[in-house]
């Protein structure tokens, strides 16, 4: 069972990342539409230690599930990887007041049905 650490080390690293360059980049508004304009944009970010913070995790993230690829087979573990869209979708309706709708609720059901039948075997 502490196998399956790895694989809940790699979700939650990942999303991490994701909420954090979310809540980052948000406040600085859309991507210009000069070419010039945009790389500046997105460099500035990496000056960002929350920005890096989440390349970092990503790069943790890796290493995690490179552990689990010792555990399990790929078709076991890989369905889990789906838990990373519930976490997502219900930290970014609360972190984020973003809208969380029946049709998000009934996709999130069935990646969790989907999770568990994959996982079977």
């Amino acid at each position: 069972m502490t196998n399956y650490l790895y694989i809940l080390g790699t979700v939650l690293f990942t999303v991490y990342g994701q909420l954090i360059i979310k809540w980052r980049v948000s406040g600085h508004g859309s991507l210009p539409d000069d070419l010039l304009q945009k790389l500046f944009f997105l460099l500035k970010f990496f000056l960002d230690p929350l920005i890096l913070s989440a390349f970092f995790a990503a790069f943790i993230a890796s290493l995690f599930w490179m552990a689990a690829m010792t555990k399990f087979d790929l078709s076991h573990a890989y369905p889990f990887m789906a838990l990373n869209f519930i976490f997502v979708l219900v930290l970014s309706g609360f972190l984020f007041s973003e809208s969380i709708t029946l049709l998000k609720v009934i996709g999130l059901t069935l990646i969790v049905v989907g999770i568990f039948v994959g996982s079977q075997g």
